[in-house]
């Protein structure tokens, strides 16, 4: 039976990790650990607080590590394990040569594009930053660099311009346990001690950067096919963001309404960032470059995401304000 010690952090991964431990019997592998990054400290009394990949591990009884650096004590608790295949989803570190030679079996990283395009820890954003028609969920190789395995499965998935960060991750999550679930089928096969082979990454390579809370800093002046990209991009972490009379606003879903449709037209000559007007149908109008951005959810400094009609109640000044 193949043995996995399962890496990852984030929500997407735990989703993942979620499908995979139901999986076990049915595909004929058993999951025997966990790694995932250290506790960090959340909330205004700075608790520590598991990853999500940690916190369903140690609820499921999985032996949990979560050591700051995967060295010679991290390999020694992790030996007596007796994994034989690592399957990795938003770890967060590069795995060095000693920690992967404990794998006969090798290892597989699930990741969320059409490699070799967007290596890195950010390729969901990117795509949806450069308004792509398309990306991928990718099952790699683990390989020393960073995602520059052999590809061992990749489905394509179309981008229709309506996705978020968060729901393009949920997707991947599920899809790519379900190719994993495929491959681990076929490692099954396998003789002992055999891994799985893939093709190589064909195409130039590029990659991605951590995002800062700085990032989701709205210019108003940018052109409103990038603004609402990015509020899409940056949802839900780090969110977009602006400034009104002094105070955090975020914007958390929103539309864009080119100059040559007849509701941007009359506004055309406002400055960038002016809230124009509440349309009960649709949204707030807020100016922006070649057209108006259409806010749907929104929040204040201090107070609970609301939809635009509820923010409207407790907002009656907010039309005509200039956004910065």
């Amino acid at each position: 039976m193949i043995k996995i010690l399962y890496a990852g952090s984030p929500e997407p991964a735990c989703e993942s990790l979620k499908i995979l431990f139901e999986k076990q019997k049915e595909c004929g592998f058993q999951i025997v650990g966990v790694l995932s990054n250290p506790p960090s400290a959340k909330g205004r009394h700075k608790d520590l607080i598991p990853t999500p990949v940690a916190a369903f591990a140690a609820e499921k009884g999985l032996p949990v590590f979560t050591p700051e650096h995967l060295d010679s004590d991290c390999r020694a608790q992790i030996q007596p394990l007796g994994a034989n295949l690592l399957v990795s989803f938003a770890y967060g570190h590069i795995f060095g040569p000693k920690f992967l030679a404990m794998f006969d079996r090798g290892g597989m990283n699930l990741h969320p594009s059409l490699l070799p395009k967007y290596r890195g820890c950010t390729p969901v954003p990117a795509a949806i930053l450069n308004r792509d028609s398309e990306t991928a969920v990718t099952v790699q190789t683990l390989a020393l660099g960073m995602d520059e395995g052999d590809i061992l499965a990749q489905e394509i998935v179309e981008l229709n311009g309506s996705e978020t960060s968060q729901s393009l991750l949920d997707y991947s999550a599920k899809k790519g346990a379900d190719l994993i679930c495929s491959l681990l089928e076929k490692v099954s096969a396998l003789p002992e001690g055999e891994k799985l082979s893939g093709h190589p990454q064909s195409g130039d390579a590029s990659y991605t950067g951590i995002i800062k809370k700085e990032d989701g800093k709205i210019d108003w002046s940018e052109d409103g096919l990038k603004i609402e990209a990015k509020i899409r991009a940056y949802f839900p972490e780090p969110g977009c963001w602006c400034m009104e009379k002094g105070l955090t606003l975020r914007i958390l879903s929103a539309s864009f309404i080119a100059d040559e449709d007849e509701r941007a037209l009359v506004y055309k000559s406002e400055a960038f960032g002016k809230v124009l007007a509440f349309v009960k149908a649709e949204g707030i109008y807020i100016k922006v470059k070649g057209g108006i951005l259409c806010a749907r959810i929104l929040q204040r400094q201090g107070k609970k995401e609301m939809g635009y009609k509820d923010f409207m109640n407790g907002a009656r000044d907010f039309i005509g304000t200039q956004l910065e």
